[in-house]
């Protein structure tokens, strides 16, 4: 089968594979959008989509009006007869690969929920370990329909039956790509839910916690003027015993500089131990200054998020509410240069 002259297509059946059946079972598949109706009703341009997107969805955020309607389009008017559908099911597992048969149709009764339809010949199911990790890292997106430009070479491969090339893991840059991206989602979600939640006073009771995971005990200080010291962590139950810890936090995501981290080590006496945590960042100033005091600690977004993710069993049921996160294995990127 000679497929370099068509396209590939990539599409889903939902988050959670609700069309499972509509496409495997009946050899249809299918997008959403059911309230814009009959999609061959509408003028072949763009615009017309995008305009039929914003009267039926009025609640929808304007970026992601073109991005609907451009998925509609493409199912209706770019997507061709003989053109190839990758099918990633999230019920078992499978990449199906299929070919379009039929030209677009309004059917809401086979599927209410899927009621733009085109039939399809499902040509193969491969295993998802069949491909590269860039390859499943593609039509992983979160989009229903797009058209798959950057491994199509892989699906080709497939579907003509020639074998793939064997490509070790420490080889595929994708690995690391697809590490980074979810690590990076993580971080962005948790300093952004710190930021709106906790803002102020609040943060202070957050991060007292995260020092009572690490074992020690806390006093934090009412709100209100607070003579530049947020908490004070011990060890010992009445906090008479070294080390003793003066604690300020910031819970802006800007940029905090010498300024505040020399006011905090003026606070710190012979002895005592400095710390100050914010979700942003520090200036080269601050950082310089930080370490050139041995007793003086500066804990950053970035690295909050590190002692968060590493403490995170041991919060409360509060905490673990504000910031829901569950536990996943991501690939680990090799170093290929040692």
């Amino acid at each position: 089968m000679n497929v370099d002259d068509v396209a590939f297509w990539d599409i889903h059946a939902g988050r959670t594979g609700d069309a499972n059946t509509l496409f495997l079972k009946k050899n249809r598949i299918g997008i959403g959008w059911a309230k814009i109706g009959d999609l061959s009703a509408l003028t072949s341009a763009r615009e017309a989509f995008k305009v039929a997107v914003a009267a039926k969805f009025p609640d929808m955020k304007p970026g992601a009006i073109p991005t609907s309607a451009g998925q509609m389009f493409r199912f209706v008017h770019e997507m061709k007869p003989g053109d190839l559908v990758i099918y990633p099911s999230k019920i078992d597992h499978q990449v199906h690969l299929g070919r379009i048969e039929g030209a677009y149709n309004y059917d809401p009764a086979t599927e209410p929920g899927y009621p733009h339809a085109r039939s399809v010949t499902w040509l193969k199911t491969v295993s998802r370990t069949q491909f590269t990790q860039g390859a499943l890292y593609e039509i992983g997106s979160a989009l229903s329909l797009f058209q798959v430009k950057n491994y199509a070479d892989e699906f080709r491969a497939v579907l003509e039956g020639t074998p793939l090339p064997v490509t070790p893991i420490a080889e595929d840059d994708t690995v690391a790509a697809v590490t980074a991206d979810i690590e990076e989602t993580t971080r962005d979600f948790i300093l952004k839910k710190l930021a709106q939640e906790l803002k102020g006073h609040p943060f202070a009771d957050f991060v007292a916690h995260l020092l009572n995971t690490r074992g020690y005990r806390t006093r934090v200080s009412p709100p209100g003027p607070d003579g530049g010291i947020d908490i004070v962590a011990h060890k010992d139950e009445l906090g008479f015993e070294p080390p003793i810890v003066k604690v300020q936090v910031k819970s802006t995501v800007g940029s905090t500089g010498n300024p505040e981290v020399s006011a905090l080590y003026g606070n710190v006496a012979t002895g005592e131990f400095g710390l100050l945590v914010t979700l942003g960042t520090y200036t080269a100033q601050a950082v310089n200054f930080a370490r050139s005091k041995s007793n003086l600690r500066l804990v950053n977004g970035e690295e909050l998020v590190r002692l968060i993710l590493e403490h995170y069993d041991q919060f409360d049921s509060r905490y673990k509410g504000l910031l829901p996160l569950r536990r996943v294995y991501v690939p680990e990127a090799l170093d290929t240069t040692a």
